[in-house]
C-alpha cells in the first residue's frame, strides 16, 4: 500500500470523526484551538489505536487464511463503506440538530464517541495485517490525518453548521468502497 492509498484510506476512515466533530463544533459558542485539539486527540488517537489492535488480531490468523485474505479485506471494507453511505442517506440534514450539551468535551462523552467512530478502523487494521504494511507509520499516519480532519470539523461545525455532515459520511463510504475494490482487483491480477 503506497502513501497515496494510505492517505485515501485515512481520509475515508476519518469521515465519521469529521461528522461528529462538526456536531461538536455546533455545541460550543466559540471553537478555539483548545476544542480543536481535544477533538483531534480523542478521534485521532482512537483512529490510530484501533487499526493497531486490528492488525495485531489479524496477524494472529494471517497464516491460516492467506489464500482468501483479499476477499476478507474487500468484504470488511465494503461493509464499512456501504454502512457509511447508508447512514449518510438516512439522515435528514435539515431536521437533524446536534443537541446542546453542558460540557460537550466531557471525558465520558468523548470516550464513547471516539470508540464509536473508530470501530471501522479496527476492521481496517485486520485488513492491514493481510497487506503487509509498515504498521507504526501507517497507524500514525491514520491518527494524524484524523486529528487534522477532526480539528477542521470542529471549526467547520462552529462556523457553518450541519450542512456538510451527511455529505462527508457519504464521501467517506465511497472512498472506502473504492479502496476495497482496488485491493480485490489487485489480488485477482486485474490491476497491476
Amino acid at each position: 500500500m503506497g502513501l497515496l492509498e494510505l492517505l485515501i484510506l485515512a481520509v475515508g476512515l476519518s469521515m465519521d470523526a469529521f461528522a461528529v466533530s462538526v456536531c461538536k463544533g455546533l455545541s460550543v459558542p466559540r471553537a478555539g484551538a483548545g476544542e480543536c485539539c481535544i477533538a483531534g486527540v480523542w478521534f485521532g488517537g482512537f483512529q490510530a489505536l484501533m487499526p493497531l489492535l486490528g492488525y495485531l488480531l489479524g496477524s494472529q490468523f494471517k497464516d491460516y487464511i492467506t489464500s482468501v485474505d483479499h476477499w476478507i479485506a474487500f468484504v470488511l471494507i465494503l461493509i464499512i463503506g456501504v454502512n457509511m453511505i447508508r447512514e449518510a442517506q438516512g439522515k435528514e440534514e435539515d431536521a437533524e440538530v446536534c443537541p446542546k450539551e453542558e460540557n460537550p468535551f466531557a471525558f465520558k462523552t468523548m470516550l464513547m464517541l471516539a470508540v464509536a467512530t473508530s470501530i471501522d478502523a479496527l476492521a481496517v487494521g485486520i485488513t492491514l495485517a493481510f497487506l503487509n504494511v509498515a504498521l507504526i507509520p501507517s497507524v500514525t499516519f491514520i491518527g494524524v490525518t484524523t486529528f487534522v480532519i477532526s480539528a477542521i470539523g470542529i471549526r467547520i461545525g462552529n462556523l457553518f453548521g450541519m450542512k456538510y455532515k451527511s455529505r462527508a459520511e457519504f464521501a467517506g463510504g465511497v472512498i472506502l468502497i473504492c479502496i476495497g475494490l482496488k485491493i480485490l482487483l489487485e489480488h485477482l491480477g486485474i490491476l497491476g
